[in-house]
């Protein structure tokens, strides 16, 4: 069965809404505790602690309410690593369809990467993402190229692409595989102070590779790609930013070592940043030869169970800056093909959530309000996005979930055009109700 549109509603409204009686949770400012949140005009007006109203009252007095009893309720997530397809593959995705599997997965903010066709290169396509945005269910903001059509040859115009809208940099999907190239971006970038956001990874070490390389790979016989391949060229960046006093954020973190290199480089006051994903912190290579599914086929590849353990770390003790899902969807003939011939990516927006709740939360790796943080104020920190809190006078971007209620993973219920998940069938922990953007909520499973 399809999943029911009637959920979603339109960014319109005047923004008056009252989400009643859950646990607001605010990460950044340390906010926990039962509570009303109000929202006026679409910002935050206040947190009451105790109700002076009730909800029958507040119906009849003409404003909107959320009764959010039993549920926590906080700041929308953000996700700085998306992949929406457009322009050039909207059967995959396009910002509409991807915006639909954020808002049901909770997120209210998100940062689509260039790789598209064309690239988002140019003025001229940023301001196409923005102009597509304007009719999705959440903020999406373009992060632009950090070369001419990501070919890592012709550094584009920086200045431009900022004063167009563009929140970052980067040839995602691909590395900048010129050192002098990436210097000369840090140091442009720098003058915007403006973040560039790094694929890691070696392609003459990489090359061929389809999983990560070792005693897995090996059992099944399939050509590996080399924790090395990405260790290089995040010592690389670290090294580069140090030099030039540029922000280099590191995409998709996922071996030890370059955790280990990202928490010697903020000791030493390097300017980096960095991501991890909710794979890279929950499965291995192992499943691949279990399962050989291609869905378990990413970039960079599931790392062994030490990997594992080194990005839990890393978002422990803040060497990991936040979780972003690497949101990639592919067509199903695509990942169809044998293993080696299918594409990387998976899909994360709608399960990123629960498997934090699942993997981290539940198994006491991070309490809830580390990992919200993760997922809101230091994930908006990473790129200056105007989200993350809940503090008065801030859009009100919130997101309302059952911390306790269950769910299987079932394909046909996402809101993405793909589903192309290693999760499916699979039962998570947490469920995301509402979703509101700007007061209005976008989101609401009463509605289905």
């Amino acid at each position: 069965m399809a999943p029911n549109p009637k959920v979603f509603a339109a960014r319109k409204g005047d923004g008056d809404l009252i989400i009643a009686g859950g646990r607001v949770m605010d990460p950044k400012n340390m906010v926990d505790r039962q509570a009303d949140l109000h929202i006026k005009g679409g910002q935050i007006a206040r947190i009451e602690t105790e109700s002076r109203l009730s909800a029958e009252k507040i119906e009849k007095a003409g404003t909107e309410v959320v009764d959010a009893r039993g549920k926590v309720v906080c700041p929308g997530l953000v996700d700085i690593h998306v992949h929406f397809r457009e322009p050039g593959r909207e059967d995959e995705e396009t910002v509409l369809s991807g915006s639909m599997a954020a808002v049901a997965g909770g997120f209210t903010s998100v940062c689509c990467m260039p790789n598209t066709d064309p690239a988002i290169d140019s003025q001229e396509i940023v301001r196409f993402i923005y102009r597509q945005a304007e009719r999705a269910y959440c903020k999406v903001y373009p992060i632009a190229a950090i070369t001419r059509g990501r070919k890592g040859a012709q550094l584009n115009d920086i200045a431009e692409l900022r004063a167009a809208g563009a929140v970052a940099i980067s040839d995602d999907g691909s590395p900048v595989e010129s050192a002098l190239i990436m210097r000369r971006a840090l140091q442009y970038a720098r003058q915007f102070d403006m973040p560039v956001a790094s694929h890691c990874e070696d392609l003459s070490l990489a090359a061929g590779g389809a999983m990560h390389e070792g005693f897995v790979a090996t059992k099944v016989g399939m050509c590996g790609i080399p924790s090395l391949a990405e260790e290089l060229i995040v010592a690389r960046e670290i090294e580069l930013a140090a030099d030039t006093g540029g922000r280099v954020h590191i995409c998709h973190i996922s071996t030890a070592r370059s955790v280990a290199l990202v928490r010697d480089a903020k000791k030493r006051k390097v300017k980096v940043t960095a991501e991890a994903t909710p794979h890279h912190f929950t499965l291995t290579d192992e499943l691949i030869a279990e399962k050989f599914d291609t869905n378990l086929k990413v970039n960079p590849p599931l790392r062994t169970q030490a990997d594992v353990r080194a990005v839990i770390k890393g978002l422990q003790d803040g060497t990991i800056d936040c979780i972003a899902t690497d949101h990639a969807p592919h067509a199903e003939e695509e990942k169809e093909l044998e293993f080696d011939h299918a594409p990387f990516g998976l899909i994360g927006l709608e399960t990123a959530l629960p498997l934090g709740l699942t993997e981290l939360v539940a198994k006491k790796k991070l309490d809830l309000a580390s990992l919200l943080a993760l997922f809101t104020w230091r994930a908006a920190a990473v790129f200056g996005l105007p989200a993350g809190d809940l503090a008065p006078g801030s859009g009100a971007d919130v997101c309302v979930f059952a911390l306790a209620e269950t769910c299987a993973v079932d394909a046909n219920q996402f809101y993405s055009r793909s589903q192309n998940s290693p999760y499916v069938g699979r039962t998570l922990q947490g469920r995301v109700h509402q979703t509101v953007v700007d007061g209005v909520v976008v989101f609401d499973r009463r509605r289905a």
